[in-house]
């Protein structure tokens, strides 16, 4: 597994615009199963559909901004990739809370789903700090 890591950020290291690609099609693919999945069918989820949809608002906001990153961004990637991080990272605190104040309506599925995503924007998220700190002492090595 360390390896998968280890090999998934060389990858990431030769080629960072692909680290905004992964995380803009992930932020679609939440946004759609949060508005689209969630939302109708709630009553297996539990999540209230208002806070759903602000959660998919949230997550189409960063599959905009990664895209545009992706499609537009020609260099200096160490900035973009902190904010993205960061935004993820208080994305997973917020959905964390929000399943605290909610637990009591959720169901077992729909506490499965949130953690389940938690983590995987967690692992993410590591992997864009660790490319961003790379990138960074690279830069600093050349200069």
């Amino acid at each position: 597994m360390i390896n998968a890591v280890k090999n998934t950020i060389n990858h990431i290291l030769s080629k960072p615009k692909t680290l905004f690609l992964i995380d803009g099609l992930g932020a679609m693919l939440t946004a759609f199963l949060l508005f689209v999945v969630l939302r109708n069918f709630n009553e297996y989820f539990g999540m209230p559909k208002l806070i759903l949809t602000y959660l998919s608002i949230i997550a189409m906001c960063f599959c905009i901004y990664a895209t545009t990153c992706f499609f537009f961004l020609k260099g200096n990637w160490i900035p973009f990739i902190k904010v993205i991080s960061y935004a993820n990272l208080l994305y997973c605190m917020l959905t964390i809370l929000l399943l605290i104040c909610y637990y009591p309506m959720l169901t077992t599925i729909g506490l499965i789903y949130f953690l389940i995503e938690v983590a995987i924007i967690l692992v993410l998220t590591s992997v864009e700090f660790k490319v961003a700190t790379t990138l960074q002492q690279k830069a600093q090595n050349t200069t």
